[in-house]
């Protein structure tokens, strides 16, 4: 009986002595066949080889592509109105961070540089939290923001110090490379103070002993941190973080602090022939702040020796107020502007209307981010029947801010 002759599975060809085909237990394959094969797939090696190095390529040169001082604080004055030596402070202070990270390497120099920590010092809603968020989201790193305010010392109800170095991580989605070069953004650090300058007999769970855990992370060291948070997920694998290249931001009101700055002035103190202060040279005391100043806040003097910068953002007056209204890429006005456009609807706040906006924000003493529940409350009635002001104009004038008349529709 004739043995039948395998044919190709691939390309149909019957076996041959130039071109033998093999079987195996579900297919049959030709050499030329085989040959082709392993061709295709060497080039395909080659090309995700290729794609690789041009990969490598492209994140070395975003690494290496750090903005200037100066295009840092243009990015900057975008967002924030005013503050000009914060933004300054800030952008020094970021550009030669990411400077000592990505281009220390390339220097034969064996000196190394150190990181220098932030601390703001302003009135609340000032811009401290904004200028961190704008800086993080224009550098793309990970940046975290914790409240002191919630932080405990290890072992008391409270989030543990650590927990603030999870939220890094999970703000760079478990890239632990990525969250070592982020940024950790530490509002209320005036908040933990301790009462005074006295060490006290009992234990202060949520002041001094906070700062004693704090030095540790903002120094840069390897902490051991549970990805999901400490105490309500026992049990898990810890991850370990360097905190060396990770920039600390600190801010605070410090309320008070004039005070402390005006003894240690000679202002303030009861008896004859004092000169007084000017208003000029009151507004201006901030700017006179120093080491023993936040030591009798009642920061310890270790922490505010890692807080090398220290950048005083002024408290918001009403021109500014009305800047900060109308003015930034995301300012109140466009927002509202573009939320009327989407029901086809032309907003206006006319000039008299943004004034008494910013006197309301001013009374309040809550700063530009008391602007949103200010506007939210005079525009309530008005959002109500937006989208029966389809196709028209609605005018907010100085007598709607005061709840006198309503908006002029035409």
């Amino acid at each position: 009986m004739k043995k039948e002759k395998l044919i190709c599975d691939f390309c149909g060809i019957e076996d041959t002595v130039q071109n033998p085909v093999i079987a195996g237990e579900n297919a049959t394959i030709c050499q030329s066949c085989a040959k082709s094969a392993y061709e295709i797939i060497e080039k395909h090696k080659t090309e995700s080889s290729d794609s690789n190095e041009l990969t490598d390529v492209s994140n070395s040169t975003i690494q290496q592509n750090i903005l200037t001082p100066k295009e840092l604080k243009t990015i900057l004055d975008e967002y924030v109105i005013g503050q000009e030596k914060a933004k300054k402070v800030l952008s020094v202070a970021v550009y030669n961070h990411y400077k000592r990270i990505f281009k220390q390497s390339d220097s034969e120099d064996i000196t190394e540089l150190t990181k220098s920590n932030v601390l703001l010092i302003g009135p609340t809603g000032s811009g401290k939290t904004l200028l961190a968020q704008t800086i993080s989201k224009y550098l793309d790193v990970p940046l975290a923001i914790a409240d002191a305010t919630s932080l405990t010392e290890a072992g008391y109800v409270g989030d543990d110090v650590e927990n603030v170095v999870t939220r890094l991580i999970q703000a760079a989605d478990g890239d632990i490379k990525k969250a070592e070069q982020g940024i950790i953004f530490i509002d209320e650090i005036d908040k933990i103070a301790r009462m005074s300058e006295n060490r006290s007999i009992t234990r202060d769970v949520s002041g001094e002993g906070v700062q004693q855990a704090l030095l540790k992370i903002v120094e840069g060291s390897q902490v051991n941190v549970p990805p999901k948070g400490g105490r309500k997920h026992p049990g898990q694998d810890s991850l370990q973080l360097d905190t060396t290249n990770v920039l600390f931001i600190c801010g605070g009101a410090f309320d008070g602090m004039k005070d402390i700055i005006g003894k240690r002035e000679g202002g303030n103190i009861l008896g004859f022939n004092q000169e007084k202060k000017t208003k000029v040279e009151q507004e201006n005391i901030m700017e006179k702040i120093e080491a023993d100043d936040l030591v009798k806040y009642g920061l310890i003097p270790e922490l505010i020796g890692r807080l090398h910068m220290t950048a005083i953002l002024e408290e918001i007056d009403e021109d500014a107020m009305i800047h900060i209204l109308k003015e930034p890429k995301n300012s109140l006005v466009k927002q509202y502007t573009k939320l009327f456009k989407m029901d086809d609807v032309d907003l206006e706040f006319d000039d008299k209307s943004l004034i008494a906006i910013a006197k309301a924000a001013i009374d309040r003493k809550t700063g530009a981010r008391g602007l949103r529940s200010i506007l939210e409350d005079i525009m309530l009635d008005v959002m109500y029947e937006l989208p029966e002001y389809k196709g028209k104009k609605v005018t907010i004038t100085e007598d709607v801010v005061n709840k006198i008349k309503l908006p002029k529709v035409v």
